[in-house]
């Protein structure tokens, strides 16, 4: 992987202080995804975000709890982390209203940087 050019890497509100709260294998786990996706490759814990277009996350398990952490790479030429939170809902896979609510939120932030750029 010598002499690639990486996408960088912007955390966008909380997004980088919530996921130094995850536990250390955890935060490795998702840096080495991070790094896939910059390198142009889809990490196999990652899947896209239902209800928003382009929108991914990657999944990570670890002592019964799971971990998320939401980004879009379709925007420019960078990766954007919207948002990194322990799983907290109790019904099924579904992700929280809170939760899509901040991630919509940067979302929309994100989009309209683009658009002024």
């Amino acid at each position: 992987m010598e002499n690639e050019i990486l996408k960088p890497v912007y955390f966008i509100g909380s997004a980088r202080s919530d996921l130094r709260k995850f536990p250390k294998p955890v935060r490795d786990d998702v840096g080495f995804d991070l790094y896939q996706v910059q390198c142009g490759m889809t990490p196999t814990t990652s899947k896209p975000l239902t209800g928003l277009s382009g929108v991914m996350e990657l999944v990570e398990r670890y002592n019964k709890d799971t971990y998320r952490a939401v980004y879009v790479a379709n925007l420019g030429d960078a990766i954007y982390v919207l948002h990194c939170f322990k799983k907290k809902s109790k019904r099924g896979i579904r992700t929280s209203k809170e939760d899509m609510d901040v991630i919509r939120q940067r979302l929309r932030q994100v989009r309209a940087y683009h658009k002024g750029v």
